[in-house]
C-alpha cells in the first residue's frame, strides 16, 4: 500500500504527499499554515477520492457540481488532474503532466487506490 507523506515545508508550512506502492509521488496537496489543517485536506482528500471526473479536454465538457476530479491540458498541453472540495478548493493536484489522458486517470485510480493507506513523518 501507498502512503500519505507528510512534511513542514521551507516557510513553517505543512504539506502532503501521495506516493503509489511503486514509490512514486502521484499527488501534492497545497501548503497549509498548520498541522490540523493539513490534517483536514487528509481528510477531505479520503472524503472525496471517489467522486465524478469532469474531463476539461473533451470538446463537449459536462460540467459536474464539486466535489469533482478535474482533467485538463496545462501549459505545455500536457494532462493534468485536480481534486477539488465541495466548496471549490483544490485540495489535491497531479505531481507531473501526462502524455495520455489514460495516463492521467490512472493518476486518479492510483490515489482512489491509496486514500487509506498510513500518514507517514518525513524530513
Amino acid at each position: 500500500m501507498g502512503k500519505f507523506a507528510v512534511k513542514k515545508t521551507s516557510n513553517e508550512g505543512y504539506a502532503f504527499t501521495i506516493v503509489a506502492n511503486n514509490g512514486e509521488v502521484v499527488g501534492v496537496s497545497q501548503t497549509y499554515k498548520s498541522r490540523d489543517a493539513m490534517n483536514n485536506g487528509i481528510e477531505s482528500v479520503r472524503k472525496n477520492a471517489n467522486v465524478e471526473i469532469e474531463d476539461q479536454t473533451l470538446e463537449n465538457v459536462v460540467e459536474k457540481p464539486c466535489p469533482k476530479w478535474e482533467i485538463y491540458f496545462d501549459k505545455a498541453r500536457e494532462y493534468r488532474f485536480r481534486l477539488k472540495a465541495s466548496n471549490g478548493e483544490i485540495i489535491l493536484a497531479a505531481s507531473e503532466g501526462y502524455t495520455t489522458r489514460a495516463s492521467a486517470k490512472n493518476g486518479i485510480e492510483s490515489i482512489q487506490n491509496n486514500i487509506d493507506s498510513e500518514i507517514v513523518e518525513e524530513e
